[in-house]
């Protein structure tokens, strides 16, 4: 008889242990958007709380039109009910709805302060912003981060932290340097400069990639000790194979997914809510678990936006790329396309050299290098800037008053309220028309 062969023990062998320690790294590039150009905002869509902008007397809009701010803004950003700006000075304003702290200041000392730009006090300056339905997030340039207001899960409020809502700048981690953050509805994604990804929030889609499904909700049982709402409200890495040894260079948020690019690689890991594929995943079970996507990765990409059940990707080649749902036109391939179970380049947008792309809730807009600003999807409260409230299947070219003369650079969708920067050579300073 043979003699039996011993297993090798994977607790014992230390050079095991050190074939998957992950391996020093730093990224040599911020990778956050660029904040390098200035203009003026304009919105469109539903302002009946405040996220126009435009003072307690217009609560719509159905055409873009010009937000008086006394600042030069860098970057621009739609939360759910809220909007964030971002000024040259590295200064953060913001108005809208307010009721759990999304704007991260006090409005009610003045009556309809919320209804007009207000300054969020932070002990330094900002490089990024983003916000989700009822948050908003600030990074600064020391890599620090800062959010307020709170998230939310299918039983209501979570709160912030397992305190509950903040109202004012909260600073959620003290021991990494962050050099890009991202937030989808109810989630904050951040990149360390060590290319690690954290995140917080609600997990019940999968999107912090970092519980199984079971640990997923805020009631989930844990083990003795466990403060499962802290759990999932303080900043965690995502859970990943020690051995496949992976760092990051970017990261971007769905409203209910994440995708993070591999370093160095064109390799896409996503995670998150695919009911509709919008993740580019072959199943249609949310993914818990950071998992590779050989759709996403097969292209390099220069950005990409997630909506409730559809996402955007633009390559470096300026090609506009849609999956997911198609209802309302979001998918921008025409009223008798089938949904998108794989990434599909837009065809009227083909020629068109596209620079940047965005996604709302049930919206999509493209920005080509020449200004132009191109919608589609739903229009039911104005928020495609039509000037009408019908949807739209394909891009269709966005005219305004407003806009002649005027070259969109940057664009952010919401709930039902879509918010940009637009640039002339005077940024037409005092032009109210």
């Amino acid at each position: 008889m043979s003699a039996k062969r011993r297993r090798a023990s994977s607790t014992n062998d230390s050079s095991s242990s050190k074939q998957t320690k992950r391996t020093k790294f730093t990224l040599e590039h911020a990778v956050a958007p660029s904040v390098s150009k200035s203009g003026v905002v304009l919105v469109t869509g539903a302002g009946d709380v405040g996220q126009l902008g435009l003072g307690s007397d217009i609560l719509e809009k159905s055409r873009f039109t010009l937000v008086n701010l006394e600042h030069d803004i860098v970057d621009v950003y739609a939360g759910g009910m809220h909007t964030v700006c971002l000024t040259r000075e590295g200064k953060v304003l913001t108005f809208g709805c307010n009721d759990e702290g999304a704007l991260g200041r006090v409005t009610s000392d003045k009556e309809d302060s919320e209804f007009t730009a207000g300054e969020v006090e932070l002990p330094d300056e900002v490089i990024q912003i983003s916000a989700g339905d009822s948050h908003t997030a600030a990074l600064l340039k020391d890599g620090r981060v800062f959010t307020w207001g709170t998230f939310r899960d299918s039983h209501g409020n979570m709160g912030l932290t397992p305190k509950g809502n903040e109202k004012f700048p909260y600073e959620i981690f003290h021991d990494q340097v962050v050099v890009k953050i991202a937030s989808g509805a109810d989630h904050l994604v951040c990149l360390t400069a060590k290319g690690e990804i954290y995140t917080c929030g609600c997990a019940e889609q999968g999107q912090l990639g970092r519980t199984t499904e079971r640990g997923s909700g805020r009631t989930a049982r844990s083990g003795a000790g466990v403060d499962q709402l802290g759990k999932l409200l303080y900043p965690a890495p995502i859970s990943l194979k020690p051995s496949l040894r992976l760092h990051f260079d970017d990261v971007w948020a769905g409203t209910y997914a994440t995708f993070a690019k591999v370093a160095g690689q064109n390799n896409i890991y996503v995670f998150g809510l695919n009911n509709y594929y919008q993740i580019g995943l072959k199943t249609s079970q949310p993914q818990f678990l950071p998992k590779l996507s050989k759709d996403f990765s097969k292209y390099k990409w220069k950005f990409i936006s997630g909506g409730q059940h559809h996402t955007l990707a633009l390559d470096e080649n300026g090609v506009t790329y849609a999956i997911g749902r198609k209802e309302y036109g979001r998918l921008g391939l025409g009223a008798e396309s089938d949904d998108a179970a794989e990434l599909t380049a837009i065809p009227t947008l083909k020629d068109k050299k596209i620079v940047s792309v965005c996604c709302g809730s049930a919206t999509s807009f493209s920005v080509t290098e020449t200004g132009d600003l191109y919608g589609w999807g739903m229009g039911t409260v104005g928020q495609l800037g039509t000037g009408e409230e019908e949807d739209c299947f394909v891009p269709t070219l966005i005219k305004s008053k407003q806009l002649i003369d005027r070259q969109v650079f940057k664009v952010s969708s919401g709930g039902q309220h879509t918010v940009i920067l637009a640039a002339t050579a005077n940024n037409n300073k005092g032009d109210t028309t």
